[in-house]
């Protein structure tokens, strides 16, 4: 697999109340990511709510995303799980499937120390079959990762890049700095927390994990070609326009939001897994007013 970088885009995985995964509405997600010609697919994440669906469901997802994406793409595959020999099942069956990586988070009930995490990500590295990247979120897990323990990660055989949450971009520089100075050299490290992206992009940040782009890739590559061009002021200024986006997911939760979109959109009508509830009808309506007014593709 290449090297984790530019835009990875994370769509939702539309599924019926019962948790079984609608396959004709997530290739209608899919395929227009892969025609844009986005750096990687990012399946079940957490905008793909994997906590959320069987070990049978997630395998299906995976293999239905494989064919509809056809090798156009690499497919990264969220394979966290509370136990140990569970991710490792996970990330055997995304193997199998099609995945090309697995995205593992910490997930805990009881908080977890630093040396319990190690073990886990090297167990699951070395029996799982998949190059892992490491997956920092802190806001669902409750595990924080410290840049000392990312390096030590990052050494260990099979894995391949991080994804961290997005420092506030007035530290943006420093974060990111502190990252790359924990980690072997070249070692990707790429962001999520859309609203935070383009300063950590600009520090150096390799990727972009990005909720928006499962719905907006053009829009989203945009920002990572000009980074990657050294347009900053055009990078920045394209970031400022999505700020009425950024708002509704600070405000509302990017997931929420997004699956108000993939319906206003025509994309799917599937609403999140319970207990999570879709937003209200006015809350919907302010979002389809929000995205009429932006340029967004």
């Amino acid at each position: 697999m290449r090297a984790i970088s530019g835009l990875s885009a994370f769509p939702i995985t539309p599924s019926d109340a019962d948790g079984r995964v609608d396959a004709d509405a997530l290739r209608r997600l899919l395929e227009p990511l892969a025609a844009a010609g986005v750096d990687s697919i990012g399946l079940l994440g957490s905008t793909g709510t994997y906590a959320y669906l069987s070990r049978d469901e997630r395998q299906r997802a995976v293999a239905i995303a494989a064919e509809a994406i056809g090798g156009r793409v690499p497919l990264l595959v969220g394979i966290g799980a509370l136990r140990t020999d569970e991710a490792i099942r996970l990330a055997q069956d995304a193997r199998a499937a099609g995945a090309d990586a697995g995205l593992l988070a910490p997930v805990s009930y009881t908080p977890l120390t630093e040396p319990e995490v190690e073990a886990h990500f090297s167990a699951v590295a070395e029996a799982g079959g998949l190059p892992l990247v490491l997956y920092d979120n802190p806001a669902t897990t409750h595990f924080r990762f410290s840049p000392d323990l990312i390096g030590r990660i990052a050494r260990r055989p099979g894995i391949v890049a991080a994804k961290c949450a997005a420092p506030d971009p007035a530290h943006a520089e420093a974060g990111v700095a502190a990252l790359q100075a924990a980690v072997p050299a070249g070692f990707p490290i790429g962001f999520s927390g859309d609203w935070n992206v383009t300063e950590a992009l600009i520090a150096g940040g390799a990727a972009w994990f990005s909720v928006a782009g499962g719905l907006f890739p053009q829009t989203c590559l945009a920002i990572v070609r000009a980074v990657a061009a050294g347009e900053t002021e055009r990078a920045r200024m394209l970031n400022a326009e999505l700020e009425p986006l950024w708002t509704l997911f600070r405000t509302h939760s990017s997931l929420r939001v997004v699956y108000a979109l993939a319906d206003l959109m025509g994309l799917c009508r599937a609403e999140p897994p319970r207990p999570i509830q879709p937003l209200p009808p006015e809350v919907v309506a302010e979002i389809a007013r929000t995205v009429r007014g932006l340029s967004l593709s």
